[in-house]
């Protein structure tokens, strides 16, 4: 049967989720079970696409993005993919009628990054973010509000702006492992060798700007997305804030993370939230 082959491809993807981010694996927890599965296809899909361009360096990476996009278009067109990932990231395009032309600008980001190191302009930097963080953003965004069009268009600057925010955030966690082992350096005009605290704080302003766009629309959601979607921001403005007392010459030099205790308060902090109605 059909439906027992997609129950095994979404439990694949729940655990490409839980394997690679658990983070982002508890805060999913935190929806309501009606959508939750789709945010796991959609994070599973992602991964394995990013995992093709960061991590494959021993295979051909191009031609494994290639095949991969491939049977994506076959997938979501037929129905149907061997690929347990991409058959359950399809049943969840098919389901919520995700456009494709967000599909297309993430895998356009994805290809930039197989031999793309810098970003040297504004334009460069911000299409790039587009396509690989905005655009997921918009994907989980087409679920929480089930497709209906008036509640996208009105939450879309939002949910770009949390995903911008996200992915500015991972760039600066991750200075040393981009720069070092990817030979990458994402913020335009900033030179790795001289990161200093003004760069640093130019880069954090603009992404507590992106949070505060981001929370109005987080208000605003589904309150079957609501809780979920506020864990992830309340991880995420902790690891700013402790990016932001970590001298420079810190993060040059090491991965800056949030211990797990800290992560379980997080949590803990946004569900008594939650459940005061002050979401």
């Amino acid at each position: 049967m059909k439906s027992l082959y997609d129950s095994v491809s979404e439990d694949c993807s729940k655990i490409v989720t839980q394997t690679y981010s658990t983070s982002f694996s508890l805060a999913t927890k935190m929806l309501d079970p009606s959508i939750r599965n789709h945010i796991y296809n959609i994070y599973g899909f992602v991964r394995f696409a990013d995992e093709i361009v960061d991590t494959f360096h021993d295979f051909p990476k191009k031609e494994l993005l290639d095949r991969f996009e491939e049977d994506l278009f076959y997938s979501i067109n037929n129905r149907i993919s061997l690929n347990p990932i991409l058959n359950s990231f399809q049943k969840t395009v098919n389901t919520f009628k995700i456009e494709h032309k967000l599909i297309h600008a993430f895998l356009k980001s994805m290809r930039w990054d197989l031999n793309k190191n810098t970003y040297k302009t504004e334009k460069e930097y911000k299409e790039y973010i587009y396509g690989s963080a905005d655009v997921v953003g918009l994907m989980c965004l087409t679920v929480f509000v089930k497709g209906k069009k008036s509640d996208y268009e009105n939450l879309k600057p939002a949910a770009m702006s949390l995903g911008s925010a996200f992915q500015k955030v991972n760039f600066l966690r991750d200075l040393k492992n981009d720069f070092q082992n990817l030979e990458r350096v994402y913020f335009p005009n900033v030179d790795f060798t001289q990161f200093d605290e003004k760069t640093k704080h130019n880069i954090i302003n603009e992404i507590e700007n992106d949070f505060s766009i981001a929370l109005s629309g987080i208000f605003k959601l589904p309150n079957e997305a609501r809780f979920g979607v506020y864990t992830a921001y309340r991880y995420y403005t902790k690891l700013l804030a402790k990016l932001k007392k970590t001298p420079s010459m810190s993060i040059q030099k090491s991965r800056i993370r949030v211990p797990n205790y800290q992560k379980v308060s997080v949590f803990a902090r946004s569900y008594l939230k939650y459940r005061l109605n002050l979401l």
